[in-house]
């Protein structure tokens, strides 16, 4: 004997569970990426004032999630921070 059962689609955990109280669930934030475009600082591991923006209290390299960095940059930032920690400049 076959059974027919009716599976039921749970509404609780939904995807924009951790959107906050007052945040419409439709809207998503963007930020451009402050080192693309015009005007943008050039990255280089010499810049040490624009790559210390970049770093943690701790001295890790911050998530672009975070910063807002594009994924490109976000290599060159982190590939720039490794050079200037290996020659001693941060």
């Amino acid at each position: 004997m076959k059974r027919n059962k009716k599976i039921k689609k749970k509404t609780r955990g939904s995807r924009n569970s951790k959107l906050s109280l007052f945040q419409k669930p439709d809207i998503k934030f963007f930020r451009p990426c402050p080192l693309s475009g015009k005007d943008a600082p050039t990255i280089d591991y010499k810049n040490v004032k624009l790559l210390k923006k970049y770093i943690s209290e701790s001295g890790r390299i911050l998530p672009s999630r975070v910063t807002s960095v594009c994924l490109k940059k976000q290599k060159e930032v982190a590939r720039a921070i490794k050079r200037s920690r290996l020659l001693g400049l941060i």
